[in-house]
């Protein structure tokens, strides 16, 4: 690390932030960074490279093919790599946490007023709206997403089938979401001919068993939720939004349909990255303890792929066979985007929800506003339909 900041200085750029300036500004990005992670990549570029010198134009371009490798929330991946190569171990935990804490307490605050035994009816409608809105944004997501992953597709008609098995997965089994994306990337290694991992069958067997063991349910099952959202969710947070919702709604009862519906809009209304969203599931399972608990294990992958691996990310990108496994993992991961609409659809129990997401496609899709807008605008028509009388989801 020393010699990445000599070579900084070398190069004629700034030199490295102080641990006090490496706080305030990747918490001011932890503060202001709403719209997902294109707002997340901008404000850091604008930082490092336009605004304070600290890193090449080249070196963030890399900091983003390398941290798109990995699993798990990209945007936060950025924010700890790009701290983790100004001010080494340190920097990355402190400027992850800078980025993180922010948008964690704001999501924690408002999971206690949506989850309250006896919100206002405004809160009641105002959930309601925003939620019906979120299959919508599943949709515009997936097809950001899907033209340039499109573009590096090395064999198209493959790339459909991943992209078709991830979309009935997410529509259908969401339980099993992460076996078909494991699956989708295993194929396309096998059919590259790629030398086998024996070591591979091992990290695959140890989720199935974490699965077994966490049927018991309790902080046992809502740990390994949180984990398979910070370790797996291949694609960003989005991805795993129907597993999710099967852990949480339909095998652990820890939130209604329409709980979970409000839980990924505040994931995608506050700042910072989606994953948030788990925050809110934790909180429903045990309280405030449950939330903090289900951020700590969801946001640790994030810092453990980072810091071990940040040296090794060259390689990484280099290597065949992950990139191979990544070919076959990103269209399905795609798909699996896509498909989650389904289940946030059928979600939905109100007429005038069905109004709300209609509209919720128009704006995104035909007159090209924002997610965090048109959530918003959501959110405030159903307030007012609350207002007027119309029925809220039980």
């Amino acid at each position: 690390m020393l010699d990445a900041i000599a070579a900084q200085r070398a190069a004629g750029r700034a030199p490295p932030p102080g641990l006090s300036e490496l706080v305030c500004e990747w918490g001011r990005i932890g503060c202001i960074g709403f719209g997902g992670p294109p707002a997340h990549i901008a404000l850091l570029r604008e930082l490092c490279v336009t605004r304070r010198d600290w890193l090449s134009d080249h070196e963030f371009e890399d900091a983003i093919a390398a941290t798109n490798l990995l699993p798990g929330p990209a945007s936060t991946q950025l924010a700890i790599y790009c701290a983790w190569r100004l001010r080494g171990i340190t920097g990355a935990i402190v400027g992850g946490l800078s980025f993180i804490v922010p948008g964690l307490i704001l999501i924690l605050a408002l999971a206690a007023l949506f989850l309250a035994s006896s919100p206002p009816t405004w809160v009641l409608g105002a959930g309601a709206g925003s939620g019906a809105a979120v299959a919508a944004v599943a949709l515009q997501a997936a097809a950001s997403l899907a033209p340039a992953s499109w573009r590096r597709a090395a064999t198209r008609s493959r790339w459909a089938l991943y992209a078709l098995a991830g979309g009935s997965s997410a529509a259908t089994m969401g339980v099993w979401l992460v076996l078909v994306l494991l699956a989708c990337g295993a194929i396309e290694v096998t059919l590259r001919r790629a030398q086998p991992n024996h070591g591979a069958a091992g990290v695959h067997a140890a989720p199935l068993l974490a699965a077994a063991v966490a049927a018991t349910g309790g902080l046992l099952a809502l740990s390994w939720v949180a984990f398979k959202v910070g370790a797996l969710s291949y694609g960003g947070g989005f991805v795993i939004i129907p597993l999710m919702q099967h852990d949480a709604v339909d095998t652990y009862h820890w939130m209604t349909d329409g709980q979970f519906l409000n839980a990924v809009a505040l994931g995608q209304v506050t700042p910072g990255p989606v994953v948030h969203t788990i925050a809110v599931v934790g909180y429903a399972a045990a309280g405030l303890g449950g939330g903090l608990l289900a951020a700590t294990i969801a946001f640790a992958p994030s810092f453990s792929f980072v810091l071990i691996g940040a040296e090794r990310f060259d390689r990484l990108r280099a290597n065949p066979t992950v990139r191979a496994f990544l070919d076959g993992t990103g269209p399905a991961a795609i798909g699996a985007i896509a498909g989650a609409a389904i289940p946030l659809a059928l979600a939905l129990t109100e007429t005038w929800q069905f109004a709300v997401l209609a509209t919720a496609v128009l704006a995104l899709f035909a007159l090209r506003r924002g997610v965090v807008l048109t959530l918003v605008a959501a959110g405030a028509a159903g307030a007012v339909a609350s207002a007027f009388g119309a029925p809220l989801p039980r």
